[in-house]
C-alpha cells in the first residue's frame, strides 16, 4: 500500500508535466488532437486527485501519502511530499480548474496552441508540488518554477502590454522570494547546530528552539522574511500593485489559474511555514496584519467601484476578497482559520468563474469596457443567469459558498480584533456595490443594437464547463460540512502548532501533527 501511494503522489505532480512533453510531440498542424490531448490529460490528473480524495483519511489530522527520498544529502534537502487536511481541497480546486480551463481555450487561444496548452500543464505540476512539498528547500524549487509557465503564458498570450505585466510579475515575486530563501538558508544551517545534521524538512525545522516573543526576535524576523514572499503572492496591500496588471493582460485561462489557485499559495504558505515557525511571535503580529488586511479589503472595493474595465474590476475584487482571508488566518483561532481556509476554496471557484465570464464577452466582441455592454439579460439570458449566480457568490448571499467563508472570517476575527472587524465588515456591503452595479450596467437596461451586435448566448461546451462551478457555489453554500469533516482535523493539529506557551516553536510530534506513514 505504502508504494502505491508514493506512486499516487509522484504522479500527481509530475503527471501533468509529463503529460504535457507528450503533447509537445503531437504535430503542430494536428491541433484539435493536442486539444483533445490536453483535456484528456487534465481529467486524468482530476481523476487521480479524486482517487487521492476517496483514500484520505478524514480522521488523521497529519500528513498522508507520505514519501521521502534523499535528494541533496549533503544540504539535508530530502524529496519529501505529503498531504493533509489544509492541502487536500487545495490540490483538488488545481486539478479540477485545469480542465475547465482547457475547455475555455478551445477556440479562444488562436496562436501556438500547443504551446498554451503545454506550459498550463506544466505550471499545474508546478503548483501541486508546491502544495504537497514538505522539504523547505523542495518547496522553494516548485516555488521558483512556477514562475515560468505563468510569464509565458502572460507575455506569449496576453495583451498588448503583456511584456510589461509579464516582467512585473516575474520581478515582483521573485524579489519576495529571495528573503524566504536566506531564511530557509539559516533554518537548515540551525537544523545543523541544534540537532546534529543539516536538514531542511518542515517537521526537523519544527523541533528547533528559536528565539521569540518580540517582532524583531529570531522568528520574527523569520516570519517576515516568509511572509514578504507570501503577502506578495496574495497579494496583501500595499504589495499589490502587480495583480490588476497581470489579470488584465493575461488570457483568460491565465487570470482564472492566477486568481482560482496561485494567489491562495500565499494563504498556504503562512499557514504551512511562516506561521508555525514563528508560533510565539504571532500574538504581537496578529494585530498589525489583520489591520493591513482590513485595509485592504476596503481598499481593493473601493478601486474595484471605480474600473471601466471589467476584468480590472474583478482582479480588484481580489485583492479584496483575499484580504478576509488574511483576516481570518491571523485571527488566531480556529473558526477565523477554518473560514480563511474555506474561503481561499470559495474565491477560487466565484473569482475563476467570473474571469470565464469575461472571457466570453471578450472573445465574441473583443472588448472589456463595461459601457460597451447593455441589456444582455434579455439578449444572453442563459449567459445572465450564469452571471447573477456568479455575482451572488462573490458578494456571500446566504445560500451560496462565498457566505460561509465570510461568516466564519468575521465571526473569528471580531473574537480577535472587533474594530478592525468592523471596518472589513464594510468590505460586505462596498462588494455587494460593485458588482451589482455591473450587473445592472451590463446586464439590464434597455438593449442596444450596435452593442449587441456579434453577441451569442452560451454555447453547449462553454455552458458544460460553468455548470460543475454553479454546482460547487451552492453545494459549497448549503452543504458545507463536506469540506469540514476533512479539513477540521488538520486544523485543530495547526492551531495546537501556533499556540506554543513555551516561546518556542511548537514540535511536529506525532501526537500533534504527525506523519501518517
Amino acid at each position: 500500500m505504502q508504494n502505491l501511494n508514493e506512486h499516487l503522489l509522484t504522479w500527481l505532480v509530475f503527471g501533468p508535466l509529463l503529460l504535457g512533453v507528450v503533447l509537445c510531440l503531437i504535430p503542430a498542424r494536428m491541433e484539435a488532437l493536442s486539444k483533445s490531448f490536453a483535456l484528456a490529460a487534465s481529467l486524468a490528473v482530476f481523476g487521480l486527485s479524486l482517487v487521492l480524495y476517496c483514500q484520505f483519511d478524514s480522521t488523521n489530522p497529519g500528513y498522508q501519502f507520505f514519501i521521502q527520498h534523499d535528494w541533496l544529502p549533503m544540504m539535508g534537502v530530502k524529496y519529501t511530499l505529503g498531504i493533509d487536511g489544509i492541502s487536500l481541497y487545495l490540490v483538488l480546486l488545481t486539478t479540477f480548474l485545469v480542465p475547465i480551463i482547457v475547455l475555455s481555450a478551445w477556440h479562444a487561444v488562436e496562436k501556438d496552441v500547443k504551446k498554451y496548452l503545454f506550459f498550463m500543464l506544466a505550471l499545474e505540476s508546478t503548483i501541486l508540488g508546491a502544495f504537497l512539498a514538505l522539504d523547505l528547500f523542495l518547496f522553494y524549487v516548485f516555488w521558483e518554477a512556477m514562475l515560468i509557465p505563468m510569464f509565458f503564458l502572460i507575455g506569449i498570450w496576453g495583451g498588448k502590454e503583456r511584456i510589461y505585466a509579464a516582467q512585473k510579475f516575474l520581478l515582483y515575486t521573485f524579489a519576495g522570494s529571495v528573503p524566504m530563501l536566506v531564511a530557509i538558508i539559516y533554518l537548515v544551517l540551525q537544523t545543523k547546530t541544534q540537532l546534529g545534521f543539516y536538514s531542511a524538512s518542515l517537521a526537523d525545522v519544527l523541533q528547533l528552539s528559536l528565539p521569540g516573543g518580540a517582532i524583531l526576535s529570531t522568528q520574527g524576523l523569520l516570519f517576515l522574511a516568509f511572509a514578504l514572499a507570501f503577502a506578495i503572492k496574495v497579494p496583501l496591500f500595499p504589495l499589490h500593485t502587480w495583480l490588476p496588471d497581470a489579470h488584465v493582460q493575461a488570457p483568460t485561462g491565465g487570470s482564472v489559474i492566477l486568481a482560482g489557485v496561485l494567489l491562495k499559495l500565499g494563504g498556504y504558505g503562512l499557514m504551512r511555514f511562516a506561521m508555525p515557525v514563528a508560533a510565539s511571535v504571532l500574538p504581537a503580529i496578529s494585530p498589525w496584519m489583520m489591520g493591513i488586511a482590513a485595509i485592504a479589503i476596503v481598499y481593493g472595493a473601493c478601486l474595484a467601484i471605480a474600473q471601466d474595465d471589467i476584468k480590472k474590476l474583478v482582479a480588484y475584487s481580489s485583492v479584496s476578497h483575499m484580504g478576509y482571508v488574511i483576516l481570518g488566518l491571523f485571527a488566531l483561532n480556529q473558526i477565523g482559520v477554518t473560514g480563511s481556509l474555506y474561503q481561499m476554496l470559495n474565491h477560487g471557484v466565484s473569482t475563476g468563474a467570473l474571469f470565464l465570464l469575461v472571457g466570453i464577452l471578450y472573445e465574441r466582441k473583443h472588448t472589456r469596457e463595461i459601457s460597451a455592454y447593455s441589456g444582455l439579460a434579455k439578449t444572453l439570458p442563459i449567459f445572465s443567469i450564469v452571471m447573477l449566480i456568479v455575482t451572488f457568490s462573490s458578494i456571500a448571499l446566504p445560500g451560496t459558498n462565498g457566505f460561509i467563508g465570510e461568516f466564519l472570517i468575521l465571526q473569528g476575527s471580531f473574537l480577535a480584533q472587533p474594530l478592525w472587524t468592523a471596518l472589513a465588515g464594510t468590505g460586505v456591503i462596498l462588494g455587494a456595490v460593485y458588482m451589482l452595479w455591473l450587473c445592472q450596467r451590463i446586464l439590464f437596461g434597455t438593449p442596444d443594437a450596435k452593442k449587441s451586435e456579434g453577441l451569442t448566448d452560451l454555447n453547449w461546451r462553454e455552458f458544460g464547463y460553468m455548470l460543475p462551478l454553479i454546482f460547487l457555489i451552492f453545494y459549497m453554500g448549503l452543504y458545507p460540512k463536506t469540506f469540514f469533516d476533512r479539513m477540521e482535523p488538520s486544523v485543530q493539529a495547526f492551531m495546537k502548532q501556533i499556540s506554543s506557551p513555551t516561546g518556542e516553536t511548537a514540535a511536529l510530534g506525532k501526537g500533534s501533527y504527525g506523519i501518517n506513514r
